[in-house]
């Protein structure tokens, strides 16, 4: 017989109380997760993260005493095994940009569905970095043109590019694979090429390279 997933663990940061309690409640009747514990700003988030050691943590942007993406660069040194998804109501490309670069797993705005937020959860657990459909348009919106100078630079095929292009868009692998008729197998393949030609961490990493490359 199988064994059981182990659940994901999550630890809910947010400073008002409703919202707070809102989602805990709607995750803890979700299959596959647990809602450890919640914090009011991102000063206890660190403290509870380091206490807890949870898988994700569900991060508010603007919060008192210390905000959500300077607790995600704290995190990232004191509780590097927790993810952090921003979970937020503001859609500022600035703010994405900022908690991507601190390390954040994800940029989520507080208007989805309840089981498409514990499908991300599951997501960002499992690596794959999460950004709201809207973000991505803001922050694509936001760029720039591509300098036509840049492209020999990034030294990716032409379907590499295509796949940083999705990945730095949120996509997840099944989904790439659907769009450029691929396989899964294929997909990841090609992104562990493009992380190591890009010398990238990770796909944080390589939505931030994208950004940085106009590729969105």
């Amino acid at each position: 017989m199988s064994e059981e997933p182990t659940a994901v663990r999550v630890l809910v940061v947010d400073d008002q109380q409703l919202i707070r309690d809102g989602i805990s409640a709607l995750l803890s009747i979700r299959p596959g997760i647990t809602v450890l514990g919640t914090a009011v700003n991102g000063r206890e988030a660190v403290e509870k993260a380091v206490e807890l050691r949870p898988d994700v943590v569900l991060m508010d942007v603007r919060m008192p005493e210390l905000d959500g993406v300077e607790a995600v660069a704290v995190l990232r040194g004191r509780a590097p095994e927790s993810r952090v998804v921003m979970l937020t109501t503001f859609d500022d490309e600035e703010y994405v940009v900022q908690a991507l670069r601190a390390g954040a797993s994800g940029y989520l705005l507080k208007d989805l569905p309840a089981e498409e937020l514990a499908h991300a959860i599951r997501l960002a657990h499992s690596g794959v970095t999460q950004l709201d459909s809207s973000v991505a348009g803001r922050l694509a919106a936001a760029l720039p043109p591509p300098a036509p100078a840049s492209a020999p630079a990034v030294a990716l095929s032409p379907r590499e590019v295509d796949i940083l292009r999705l990945v730095a868009r949120g996509r997840t692998n099944r989904e790439i694979a659907t769009q450029l008729y691929l396989s899964e197998g294929t997909v990841k393949n090609h992104i562990s090429r493009i992380l190591s030609r890009l010398a990238l961490r990770d796909r944080t990493q390589a939505a931030l390279r994208a950004r940085d490359l106009g590729l969105l």
